[in-house]
């Protein structure tokens, strides 16, 4: 198992990076809003990797935090998520977006990754809203991009209420739990804030 590679950026391509390690080339598929992957050519580069073993291939998937190599791997387990399927659904979100649409159960949100359909996305989000519960949220990262900034994953009044609710002194998890509890969607930040409210008494 190779658990992660560290070398010189020597060349880019549709999905994928090559990285040279004292002279050896590794091929290694990559979401396309990694740091590595818009990393420039002749830099020095890590990624955390997976590797996929089939009957006819051995292919190296990286992530530029561990917390993504994490959410890869949950969501290659669900039925119908390929290695590329879940690096298509990392290259859409970051991995706070994808945690908040699966935390907050928006199938919608997550259709917006090329080749996922409803069905599937709806499968993501049952099979996986238990495992990224909203104390696992990576809220600490310094790269952390809100949804407002990219038009992806739930709607701009949840995340608005996320950040009223930690304003009034509540914790980043109480907030995301409150609001994973409230149904409806395409609501104002401050109906958000007033349902959120009701959840955390």
């Amino acid at each position: 198992m190779i658990g992660f590679v560290r070398g010189i950026l020597a060349e880019k391509g549709n999905g994928y990076i090559v990285i040279d390690v004292s002279g050896i080339g590794y091929e290694i598929f990559v979401p396309a809003n990694s740091g590595a992957y818009m990393s420039d050519e002749g830099q020095e580069v890590m990624v955390h990797t997976a590797m996929m073993v089939r009957e006819d291939d051995i292919s190296l998937y990286g992530f530029s935090r561990k917390g993504e190599l994490d959410a890869f791997r949950k969501l290659i387990t669900v039925s119908g998520v390929g290695a590329k399927a879940a690096v298509s659904i990392l290259s859409s979100f970051t991995l706070e977006q994808l945690q908040q649409a699966i935390v907050f159960e928006d199938s919608k949100a997550l259709t917006k990754a090329n080749g996922i359909g409803k069905k599937t996305a709806e499968r993501i989000v049952l099979e996986l809203k238990d495992k990224f519960t909203a104390d696992s949220m990576d809220s600490s990262a310094a790269d952390q991009q809100t949804v407002s900034e990219t038009g992806a994953g739930p709607s701009d009044g949840r995340s608005e209420a996320v950040s009223a609710l930690i304003a009034l002194g509540y914790t980043r998890g109480e907030a995301t739990s409150a609001l994973a509890g409230v149904k409806e969607t395409d609501l104002t930040a401050e109906e958000y804030i007033k349902l959120a409210l009701k959840n955390l008494f």
